[in-house]
């Protein structure tokens, strides 16, 4: 079981990455320091939108499964 768990946090922990570099749009340094104030008042929409909210799922399932390795091992 504890090798499984394992197995599954790694392969979660691989797609969360790709997913969050998926979701940058090159705006630089500046946007990510605060510099690109536009960004922060567009909406989502499309294949943006879901893959945000993908994100959000992965990044979920990544928080209980890293609950369930803690109570398990």
């Amino acid at each position: 079981m504890a090798t499984a768990l394992n197995l599954a946090m790694i392969l979660v922990s691989v797609v969360l990455m790709l997913v969050i570099l998926l979701q940058t749009k090159g705006s630089g340094f500046s946007g990510a320091f605060g510099g690109d104030a536009s960004s922060i008042y567009r909406t989502r929409r499309g294949v943006e939108k879901t893959l945000f909210q993908f994100t959000i799922g992965v990044a979920a399932v990544y928080v209980i499964l890293a609950l369930l390795a803690s109570f398990i091992l």
